[in-house]
């Protein structure tokens, strides 16, 4: 987007803090461009088509996976970054390799790793997705990583430990100095619980485990329901929960892009440094269709998420991940020659970072491979 078609507070390819090793600029493509490119051509991109969003990806193949995810955060990114005329292309990159770090079979993966990582620094996949993007994919000449501009690395690192972000460099100052990341990031931030709020509800109830009775006692849904049944009372399950999910996505959208909106007349924001010393994040909901939203992430959480079909594939998942970190710190030539000689002449907290990338790289599908190909079982 050129910058005479932003808003003064967007973030500007001009103004950009730039790349961690110098490049000559691109010929037909601005830089956040590029970034996506970067990112859509990347080897971790292309292994979220097999990670888990929320069911496994062997338990059916019209579930949301981590790729899906991705994709679907970006639409609705894109939609609201148009709308307040922030950098598009910007926002897409962000929400694009939002989950590059995400271990296989999601959230369970993520805790058991962390969990195996207690003692050598924990393990937490935003962090992770920072390290993918800066160190672990390994694909140009000049440098490691993708070399990416420095607001899609800030964009992409939505949470950080004051401990690691001493440790992070540029984009940690903001954790250290209490300051906020540009509009693109925060847009990225809560895109991401927009789209699996939505998309979770459509998984549960294609899985049997939700049903409409216990839909309709959340209000975002409730809502809606009653607009879409008594426009079309014949209206089978599936077009009736596609229907419903879809005015449910227009309506947390618009009132993201009209509170923004209010919030950006009131504070005036000149530049992005303006937003970046704002006392708080500027990309809200309102207050009401906030407390919708989460509450209907909570039920998510009570229904959903800790459902005992859900939870049995949780403990499985822990058990694999778990199981492959013990062998392959036990043993490093388990691994391949590529992470076996990384890891080799390290101290011990070195080598099970190895590990921790190693294993936070897998598909579900190899995981179990490798599962049953170490324990026999």
């Amino acid at each position: 987007m050129a910058a005479a078609a932003l808003a003064p507070y967007a973030a500007c390819e001009q103004q950009s803090r730039g790349r961690r090793y110098l490049e000559a600029p691109a010929r037909f493509r601005g830089e956040y461009q590029r970034d996506r490119d970067r990112i859509v051509h990347s080897t971790a991109f292309r292994r979220l088509v097999y990670k888990t969003q929320v069911f496994v990806n062997h338990e059916g193949d019209l579930y949301r996976t981590r790729l899906t995810h991705s994709l679907e955060v970006a639409q609705i990114a894109r939609t609201v970054a148009v709308a307040l005329e922030l950098n598009e292309a910007l926002t897409e990159a962000i929400c694009l390799a939002h989950d590059l770090g995400h271990t296989p079979f999601g959230h369970a993966g993520q805790d058991e790793l962390n969990a195996c990582m207690r003692d050598f620094g924990g393990f937490e996949h935003n962090l992770q997705s920072l390290r993918v993007v800066d160190e672990l994919e390994a694909k140009y000449a000049d440098f490691p990583g993708l070399n990416l501009m420095f607001e899609t690395r800030e964009g992409i690192l939505k949470h950080c430990s004051v401990k690691n972000a001493r440790q992070l460099g540029d984009v940690g100052e903001r954790f250290l100095q209490r300051r906020q990341p540009g509009l693109e990031g925060q847009l990225a931030n809560i895109a991401d619980a927009i789209a699996y709020n939505n998309h979770d509800v459509d998984d549960g109830f294609r899985a049997g485990l939700l049903s409409l009775e216990q839909l309709c006692e959340q209000e975002l849904f409730a809502e809606q329901y009653e607009n879409v049944h008594a426009r079309y009372p014949t209206l089978e399950d599936r077009r009736l929960i596609y229907e419903i999910i879809r005015r449910m996505i227009d309506t947390v959208v618009t009132d993201l892009i009209e509170n923004t909106r209010r919030n950006l007349a009131a504070a005036q924001p000149g530049s992005i440094e303006d937003v970046r010393s704002a006392p708080g994040e500027l990309v809200m909901l309102s207050t009401e269709i906030y407390e919708r939203h989460t509450a209907l992430k909570r039920f998510l959480n009570q229904h959903l998420y800790s459902h005992e079909k859900k939870l049995a594939m949780t403990r499985q998942a822990k058990l694999i991940v778990r199981e492959l970190f013990l062998a392959y710190s036990g043993d490093i030539q388990c691994m391949p020659e590529e992470f076996c000689n990384r890891a080799r002449p390290l101290d011990a907290a070195g080598r099970a970072r190895v590990v921790a990338d190693y294993i936070a790289g897998m598909t579900d599908r190899y995981a179990i491979a490798e599962h049953e190909r170490i324990t026999g079982c």
